[in-house]
């Protein structure tokens, strides 16, 4: 049996712009996706601590060290630059393989530079 099961979360991220005229997506600095193992085009949830809104979108690729959070597309009307968001991506996994799996969490600080990473 499969389970679906959190791969990697970036926590308290800072959104730094919002584009409603963009084809939709979230927009997410290179260095962050690396430190936490997503990857562009990949479908992701996102959690707004300000409004409590929640969304899916998909991925794509920022400037490394740029500290981008980028929400495009109709989602950028829900949220706005300064709100703090929690940005997670889910997996499915063997019921064998959850015993031993560990998600990846980026702490970042208000400037979306990673802080801490736990594995």
């Amino acid at each position: 049996m499969f389970k679906q099961i959190l791969l990697s979360k970036i926590h308290r991220a800072t959104v730094t712009a919002c584009d409603p005229n963009y084809n939709g997506s979230i927009c997410i600095d290179k260095d962050l996706l690396d430190a936490s193992g997503m990857c562009e085009f990949e479908r992701v949830e996102i959690f707004n601590l300000n409004n409590a809104e929640r969304f899916s979108t998909y991925v794509i690729v920022g400037r490394a060290g740029s500290g981008e959070i980028s929400i495009n597309g109709a989602a950028a009307l829900i949220n706005k630059p300064g709100d703090r968001i929690i940005i997670i991506n889910y997996g499915l996994l063997h019921t064998e393989e959850i015993a031993s799996h560990k998600p990846v969490i980026v702490l970042v600080d208000a400037h979306n530079k990673p802080v801490k990473i736990k594995k």
